[in-house]
């Protein structure tokens, strides 16, 4: 084990006693026995075949644990001593094998390094997936404008350096104004797709285009990445990417010869808030001054291990760095830091080793209900309005009919499913975890926006005008009272709200309260304890929705969402038509006598 290595473990976890043996050695590589932790390493040696029944049974709840995949350890167990000898090994590595037989799974081996008693192994084990499936990672893409961000995600995907001046980047961009300003304005979408072996599948098609269809036949994990807005003026559209989208973890970009400045904090912050995972990637180390790149690492360090933040910053520069930080990366602890360059390609071979270490966060709850929360719609032509949205739980099929909603009125219209596809493949299912795209039987366009849900009738869902939620303000000019007004990121959600009692009678910043909020616009459906961002201008709280008040709507709208108005809203004075209808029916007004006496008859 290395220095940093053990510096590492020390910060992470406490010391344990022989008693807690049993719960850290299920953590490392297998069953625990109290009378000899020590032993622990010998297990996969010549084990009995009751102990490979238990092996295997363990080795499935890891891969289901894990999201169909796994890291194993040879050669290690729960006291000082660690490897296994040349003979041991090689019987382990064959046992280890056999349970991957068993457990439907391939075997990669990550790294093997030496010890006091011989050599440890790692091995990366991941389930073998049907055609159909793959593992899903999402990874949003954050920084200050001029970062690299697109730039670094054009030279994943597309497996081709940049230039110097943006080339890469122009394979990604969606509108022209940001191919011609050369600044992302949009939540943009991107895919790198990984195989058994942990090799990169993404080839690039004519006119440097990538299958996405393809790319997910041919892998068994695929990183998606959310590729957000960094100027300080798309804001909220880098706010809605990292609320709706539920991101498994962040990707922060930071510039060598800029450093940590602009809106670089603030996105920090902002997935500290959400509580996702931050890792950072330090761009442009080809053009930077070596002082200047050691002044910008010392103050990222700085700031990494503020009050604030709470974590351990870590160097990767081996592949040792890469296997370590991505095992402990689930604890929010570790924060790996690489540094790479974009025209040279270096260290872009560690980056991509990690990237495909990584597990998702999100839990698989197939027998819960199933319910999907929706952050696009489309009109696609020849197909109709087709939603895109994360799968939050249960098993959504093809044909199967959901409730859509809530409305302007705050009902919910069944739809029925006429096409699903995952990263543009047709599917016939999608779990809990997973983003999709769904093709809608006989709704129109208009009926549906952003912030909606498709959930199961066994929920019975309620649409909701206010909520209570505990909420930390982190930043406010003066004093925040009732009837305050701002915007509301929950989930997918984003409208207006206004707060119309708190728990004090003033906040300013730094305190903690509990508001009774209420929508401007429509009802939406909130769930409890989901987490909020509360922000308008340069205030900014975060918070939790801690109690929800139903919504009872007066009517049932009909035909998929806006039909069923009353006439109050649409009727005969909702537009310019219903006016001049209404100017129409307006009775007559008894004339004068002198105008009786003038008007012709």
């Amino acid at each position: 084990m290395t220095t940093k290595e053990e510096e590492i473990r020390c910060e992470l976890f406490e010391p344990i006693s022989l008693e807690a043996g049993a719960d850290v050695t299920y953590l490392v590589n297998g069953i625990a026995k109290e009378e000899d932790v020590d032993e622990l390493r010998f297990q996969m040696v010549e084990p009995s075949d009751e102990m490979m029944e238990i092996l295997a049974e363990q080795m499935k709840a890891r891969l289901r644990d894990g999201h169909g995949e796994t890291i194993y350890e040879l050669g290690t167990g729960g006291g000082m001593a660690r490897g296994l000898s040349p003979e041991q090994m090689l019987k382990s590595e064959e046992n280890l094998k056999k349970l991957c037989l068993i457990c439907n799974s391939e075997l990669v081996l990550l790294r093997k390094s030496p010890e006091d008693d011989g050599h440890v192994a790692e091995y990366l084990i991941r389930k073998n997936q049907i055609e159909e499936d793959f593992i899903e990672v999402r990874v949003a893409v954050v920084g200050n404008v001029d970062a690299g961000k697109s730039t670094l995600l054009g030279v994943l995907t597309h497996g081709e350096l940049d230039n110097g001046r943006g080339l890469a980047r122009q394979k990604l961009f969606r509108h022209k104004h940001e191919m011609e300003s050369g600044r992302t304005s949009s939540v943009g979408n991107d895919i790198l797709g990984f195989n058994q072996s942990g090799d990169v599948v993404n080839k690039c098609e004519g006119h440097g285009n990538i299958d996405w269809a393809k790319i997910c036949r041919n892998s068994s994990k695929v990183i998606t990445f959310i590729d957000l807005a960094g100027h300080e003026k798309y804001l909220k559209t880098t706010v809605f990417g990292m609320t709706g989208h539920a991101p498994d973890f962040c990707m922060l970009m930071i510039g060598s010869n800029a450093g940590v400045v602009g809106m670089t904090k603030e996105h920090l912050g902002l997935a500290l808030a959400l509580n996702v995972p931050v890792f950072v990637v330090v761009t442009k180390i080809d053009m930077c001054p070596p002082h200047i790149l050691q002044e910008n690492m010392s103050l990222l360090s700085r700031i990494l291990k503020s009050p604030g933040c709470r974590k351990i910053p870590l160097v990767v520069n081996t592949e040792h760095d890469v296997i370590m930080s991505a095992k402990n990366f689930t604890s929010e602890r570790i924060c790996p830091i690489f540094q790479v360059s974009n025209v040279t390609g270096a260290n872009l071979n560690l980056l991509k080793t990690f990237l495909n270490l990584l597990s998702g966060r999100m839990d698989i709850r197939d027998e819960e209900p199933a319910e999907f929360q929706i952050d696009d719609v489309y009109q696609v032509p020849g197909v109709g309005t087709v939603v895109c949205g994360t799968c939050l739980s249960g098993v959504i099929r093809l044909n199967d009919t959901l409730l859509l909603g809530p409305d302007n009125l705050g009902a919910f219209v069944p739809v029925s499913v006429r096409s699903v596809q995952r990263k543009r493949l047709p599917v016939g299912e999608v779990r809990g975890g997973q983003t999709a795209s769904f093709a809608l039987k006989k709704t129109k366009r208009h009926a549906v926006r952003k912030g909606m849900v498709m959930v199961a009738k066994s929920l019975n869902p309620k649409a909701c005008w206010e909520f209570e939620a505990e909420i930390l303000v982190l930043h406010h000019p003066t004093t925040i009272s009732p009837k305050y007004q701002a915007v509301v990121h929950c989930g997918s959600i984003r409208q207006t709200a206004s707060i119309q009692r708190m728990s004090l009678p003033h906040l300013r910043t730094g305190d903690k309260a509990l508001c009774h909020f209420k929508f401007m616009k429509n009802p939406e459906y909130v769930r409890k304890e989901t987490k909020l961002i509360f922000r308008e201008g340069r205030t900014k709280a975060v918070g939790t929705v801690t109690e929800i008040v139903p919504f009872q709507p007066l009517m049932t709208s009909s035909g998929g969402g806006g039909a069923g108005k009353t006439a109050g809203a649409t009727g005969a004075t909702g537009g310019p038509k219903g006016r001049a209808k209404a100017k129409a029916k307006k009775p007559e007004q008894p004339k004068t006598e002198t105008e009786s006496l003038t008007t012709p008859t």
